[in-house]
């Protein structure tokens, strides 16, 4: 099969029918409170062979790949949106406080953003694209004299996911997600 480049290899029928009900047991299985995401499991109850979900999956941080696939579009496009104000300082912003929306809806995004290594070319692609769309914007706060010149776009990236886990070691309550984001922003600024 020959591969596709935002997506990888274009799958048979049964195999992206295998695929979908693989996802959807997942997504099940998480809205039922099971985060533990066992690959065995998941095949059993997908009624599909350990191996295909392999196949599919080759571990367990794969799969969050492939489920946060949606979220992760949503916040490429509000990190283009965030680009596009006339405001720097207004597009960082608003960018902050949407990504960790982001984070905090869904704690595989978090984790598939930590990451350093991509189980799927389409993961890749997307962080690539985020990491250009906020570098320009970083770099236009920073001419606006809002940011550090030392920031860049991978540093945000990993700041974000410890506000994020911030949030998350405490009792979740917004405020306090407002707090670190307040907090942040002011590291952000250049010292003087």
């Amino acid at each position: 099969m020959p591969p596709r480049a935002d997506r990888g290899p274009v799958l048979r029928a049964d195999a992206a029918r295998n695929r979908a009900r693989v996802l959807r047991i997942a997504r099940e299985q998480l809205a039922a409170g099971d985060d533990s995401l066992q690959l065995n499991t998941i095949a059993r109850l997908a009624g599909v062979g350990v191996g295909t979900v392999y196949r599919h999956f080759p571990d367990r941080h794969a799969l969050m790949e492939a489920l946060s696939a949606e979220r992760f579009d949503e916040l490429v496009a509000e990190a283009r949106a965030a680009a596009g104000e006339p405001d720097a300082v207004a597009g960082l912003h608003r960018l902050l406080r949407s990504t960790l929306a982001c984070l905090l809806a869904d704690p595989r995004l978090a984790a598939v953003l930590k990451s350093a290594d991509d189980a799927e070319v389409r993961t890749s692609a997307m962080k690539a694209e985020l990491d250009e769309v906020v570098a320009g914007l970083l770099e236009r706060a920073c001419r606006a004299g809002a940011v550090r010149a030392d920031v860049g776009a991978d540093d945000l990236r990993r700041l974000l996911c410890g506000v994020e886990h911030a949030v998350r070691a405490g009792d979740g309550d917004a405020r306090r997600a407002q707090l670190y984001l307040d907090v942040l922003v002011v590291g952000l600024r250049p010292a003087g």
